[in-house]
């Protein structure tokens, strides 16, 4: 049951009102209202508000696997497509994917095929996605489709989840570094120089000097901190979301040490698995060209695949377009060429996808190793410099009290 927002209007004075009622479908909540003795105008899905909506209307990767496998099972079982699609709403525990599924129904119900129903929500299904759907209405394989479609969305799910855990690690590092040496400057340093007050001619050392000058800042201006690091944060999001921004980006996931390595690998194995999935599932070069393109999420190594798209358009083979391209290993198009050459096309791109999805791995645990002795350092630096602040005072006032 999904909650509909519906408009009708009453017929003896002709005023339209508004409400909410709990259903199964479009049609479902015209037939209440038919009884009701309104007639419907308007009907739509109840979206989810506020923070605790935003939570609870997540539709995750794993949902949308469960949701294609259990399609595929049910449709490869002979039962009709509205039927299976049913089957799952029941099946289905999210609130924002049962509302899709809804809607998806009374599409296909309405007369459109599946994948236009599902090319009406971008944002749960993309364009692989619908554009798998539609070659397998096509070739009347849609559940050897759906099966494919549930095993990219989780191959590309473990792939970045790999590269999330591995950039993880030094981000908590950092933060939880960050939190000590703000602890320590504005709870610690400030009784260091209680110390010091009223002793004549005792004089602070610079590094202390310094850190209370910060310790200072931090306790009187910390509205303006605030203030400052959330303008900062507004507007690089609001930059990285621009053409200019995203191209940086983009640029940096490619080429910056030590993560250059790992996206560039990462984006090889998305490429050759998403142009696996559509291949095998008979879309045409061009589309799957086109749809991986999308897929990549890097500006640069997206504008490499419309370049050899172009030639490819021109009777080049796919491997001599990619052929010295900045943006791809040279792995790629050796591996096209052995399969353009041998008909078997799929099967080199799911060999090469393969290869870089464990060379991911490899170089996710090359990572590891260079930043932990990294993050070492930077903390032993960061941890000596906070020590020589607070003792080389203390050492200071027992030099004058020896001397004294």
């Amino acid at each position: 049951m999904v909650k509909f927002a519906y408009t009708p209007r009453d017929p003896a004075t002709g005023q339209k009102v508004e409400g909410s009622v709990q259903a199964d479908s479009e049609k479902s909540v015209a037939k209440i209202v038919k009884e009701q003795g309104y007639a419907l105008l308007d009907t739509s899905v109840e979206k989810s508000e506020g923070f605790f909506g935003f939570i609870t209307g997540r539709i995750k990767s794993k949902d949308k696997v469960i949701f294609s496998r259990q399609l595929s099972t049910l449709i490869d079982a002979g039962l009709p497509l509205v039927q299976s699609l049913r089957s799952v709403l029941g099946q289905t525990d999210n609130k924002a994917l049962q509302a899709v599924i809804t809607e998806v129904i009374s599409d296909v119900e309405g007369g459109k095929s599946f994948s236009e129903s599902l090319a009406r929500h971008p944002r749960v299904f993309d364009q692989v996605f619908v554009s798998l759907v539609a070659a397998g209405e096509a070739s009347g394989t849609l559940d050897t489709a759906l099966e494919r479609i549930a095993n990219q969305q989780e191959k590309d799910a473990e792939l970045a989840s790999k590269v999330r855990g591995a950039m993880i690690y030094p981000v908590i590092v950092l933060l939880v570094m960050v939190a000590v040496v703000v602890f320590m400057l504005v709870s610690v340093l400030p009784q260091v120089q209680e110390l010091y007050k009223g002793i004549p001619g005792a004089k602070l050392p610079l590094v202390t000097r310094v850190l209370l000058a910060m310790s200072h800042f931090m306790t009187s201006y910390w509205w303006l901190l605030v203030i400052i690091i959330g303008v900062i944060i507004f507007f690089t999001t609001k930059w990285a979301r621009t053409v200019g921004g995203k191209q940086v980006i983009d640029k940096m996931k490619l080429k910056m040490w030590p993560i250059g390595a790992l996206f560039t690998k990462m984006y090889m194995a998305r490429f050759s698995r998403t142009g696996t999935t559509l291949i095998g599932s008979g879309v045409p070069l061009l589309q799957t060209l086109s749809i991986t393109a999308q897929a990549i999420n890097n500006v640069h190594v997206e504008g490499s695949i419309v370049h050899a798209s172009e030639k490819v358009k021109g009777g080049k083979a796919l491997s001599d377009s990619l052929e010295g391209d900045e943006n791809f290993l040279d792995l790629v198009p050796k591996m096209l060429k052995i399969g353009e050459d041998s008909g078997s096309l799929e099967k080199m791109m799911d060999k090469t996808a393969d290869y870089f999805e464990k060379e991911v791995d490899n170089q996710i645990k090359s990572i590891s190793t260079i930043i932990e002795p990294l993050m070492m350092i930077v903390l032993g630096v960061v941890a000596i410099v906070i020590v020589s602040a607070i003792l080389l005072p203390i050492y200071g006032l027992v030099g004058q009290n020896i001397v004294r």
